[in-house]
């Protein structure tokens, strides 16, 4: 199969779909496999190491979406790539469908077939290839969050650890996947206190069991959100459903109970995000002000840190790579349920139920194609 890894070009997306030694497994297997010029190069990755792990450097990102039989990325497409994916190409990605009605109707326009490194989904409903880029989140998050609290980013000018004699700083985690765990974990490691809130009892018992005792859990419910804000520095949401737009936990009136400088950070926001007043922002640009609250919305936090990034995701989405170039899409989608479950769009289709329901449009099951 012809492999294409064009360069990213959405704001400080520094990221690239594969590594060298990705593109080494599938070169090595007979594949080809085009690298844009310098896609790696914010990485780490110079185009003559791509070059020696047997890729071709194409100098256009239109050459190679025009030579590849399957395009694999990081973030979904965005408004210039619209029109250079070509009908029956695969496009292997990142793609929250469920947070824009325009990329969803351009790739339904397109014809290719999509699937969607979010909603690959293991028998035990893990998420391998969203997981790797939400322990990395959850962890920023953190940083981001420690950094936007003092006060020269208008910030409460609180320090997370506090120091002898001064109380620490107070995190307020919303959900306890693996953004909110990653995310209680630093916290908790500066000193925080740390109060993580989910509606599943089976997370809250495993958070207890793994997590200091000035990491506390509570169920998570309305009442007990509006209570909490009141009092904590930085808000985390991490909430996910897979596929589907991220549940509104935080609604525009209840800003006005957070003191002044309060910093929430929304992981959630690639899927619409968990606050209502957040918007998708960029590294460039990555916050903004509502009611004397800070928000943080960059919807590709770990493109912030590229190398570790990018070994990250390759660990855990070559495996797949090599499946579908191998076996082609239909048949690698058959025999692996957990990619199949990544199909998002096909030819035109919606075979994703969530992305249906976001749009209200028309849905056909995956088994039609299969």
């Amino acid at each position: 199969m012809i492999i294409g890894v064009p360069k990213e070009i959405k704001n400080n997306e520094n990221r690239v779909g594969l590594t060298p030694g990705g593109v080494f497994e599938l070169t090595k297997r007979g594949h080809t496999v085009y690298v844009q010029k310098t896609a790696g190069e914010h990485s780490g990755f110079t185009d003559a190491i791509y070059e020696d792990a047997g890729a071709a450097i194409l100098d256009t990102i239109e050459e190679v979406y025009a030579i590849a039989e399957m395009i694999v990325k990081v973030k979904e497409p965005i408004e210039p790539e619209y029109d250079l994916v070509k009908e029956n190409q695969i496009v292997f990605t990142y793609f929250h469908f469920a947070s824009s009605e325009a990329l969803t109707q351009a790739m339904l326009k397109s014809k290719s077939v999509c699937i969607a490194y979010e909603t690959v989904e293991e028998s035990d409903r893990s998420l391998p290839l969203l997981t790797p880029m939400s322990e990395v989140a959850g962890r920023m998050a953190i940083q981001q969050g420690a950094r936007y609290l003092e006060k020269p980013v208008k910030g409460r000018g609180v320090l997370l650890g506090g120091v002898p004699g001064v109380t620490p700083g107070k995190v307020l985690v919303l959900g306890a996947g693996v953004v909110g765990i990653q995310a209680a974990k630093m916290a908790a490691g500066l000193g925080a206190h740390v109060t993580i809130l989910d509606i599943s009892m089976k997370r809250l018992r495993y958070v207890n069991d793994i997590m200091p005792p000035h990491v506390v859990t509570e169920f998570s419910n309305e009442f007990n959100i509006r209570r909490h804000i009141k009092t904590h520095d930085l808000i985390i949401g991490g909430v996910l459903i897979p596929g589907a737009k991220a549940p509104k936990l935080i609604t525009r009136d209840m800003l006005k109970d957070m003191r002044p400088g309060t910093v929430i950070v929304d992981v959630a926001v690639d899927q619409g995000g968990c606050v209502e007043t957040s918007r998708p922002t960029t590294h460039e640009d990555p916050v903004f002000i509502i009611d004397d609250v800070v928000h943080y919305c960059v919807a590709n936090m770990p493109g912030a840190v590229p190398y570790t990034s990018t070994v990250a995701l390759t660990n855990v989405t070559l495996p797949y790579v090599l499946k579908l170039a191998e076996k082609g899409w239909t048949r690698a989608c058959k025999d692996h349920l957990d990619l199949q479950k990544g199909l998002s769009i096909i030819k035109g289709e919606v075979v994703y139920e969530e992305i249906s329901e976001a749009f209200d449009l028309p849905f056909k099951p995956v088994a039609e194609f299969l």
